[in-house]
């Protein structure tokens, strides 16, 4: 979206004054509403978790599962900052970051997974786990273990995301993530064009 922006407000920075701003801001809501980006995309499936958070003003999402157990599997997601260079082949602009956080009914202790989700193509995706972290306490301990993942052996890296894939972060869950945030991305952009639009019409009255 930040794209996006700078590039309608570089567009209209130069005709400021003359009225042309609002054509410009009214053809660029135009052509986001009649040509919705994400029309047929596979939305992907919640499985065993619920939406626990989804604030429209906020980037973020959290999920939440609860196992019979009394565990507890918490996930937290957002878009990069960066979108993807090469998207021609691919429905979403933006790939995920996500922190997977597990705790024990029984344990203090919480075990926390800071992964990307990317997608693999049209109706797929993964997540790929880039620091995994031991954290004693929830009250003030520091995380160990972190930058220590890419050096483990690649037996125990598959271990841990088979690990993960076994408390739900699967493909259904991941195009969900990707899906829901590319959307919420969009669905604020064409939210904040309504505002200018409202603005600079309000700015041009006599």
């Amino acid at each position: 979206m930040r794209n996006k922006v700078n590039s309608l407000l570089k567009r209209g920075l130069k005709v400021v004054g003359d009225g042309m701003l609002l054509n410009i801001i009214q053809s660029e809501l135009r052509h986001e509403i009649s040509n919705p980006r994400f029309l047929g995309v596979e939305t992907g499936k919640l499985g065993g978790f619920k939406l626990d958070w989804d604030s429209p003003g906020n980037r973020d999402i959290v999920l939440r599962r609860r196992f019979d157990s009394g565990e507890e599997v918490v996930v937290s997601a957002l878009l990069q900052q960066e979108p993807i260079d090469d998207a021609d082949d691919i429905a979403f602009p933006r790939g995920a970051v996500a922190k997977v956080c597990i705790s024990k009914p029984s344990l203090s202790s919480v075990l926390q997974f800071d992964c990307r989700v990317l997608e693999t193509g049209r109706g797929s995706s993964d997540f790929e786990i880039e620091r995994a972290f031991y954290i004693r306490s929830l009250c003030g301990s520091s995380p160990n273990g972190g930058e220590f993942f890419s050096t483990l052996d690649p037996r125990l890296q598959d271990a841990l995301k088979q690990y993960l894939t076994s408390k739900g972060i699967r493909e259904g869950l991941t195009n969900y993530i990707l899906c829901h945030l590319n959307k919420k991305e969009q669905e604020q952009y064409v939210n904040w064009l309504h505002k200018l639009e409202s603005t600079v019409s309000h700015s041009l009255k006599p």
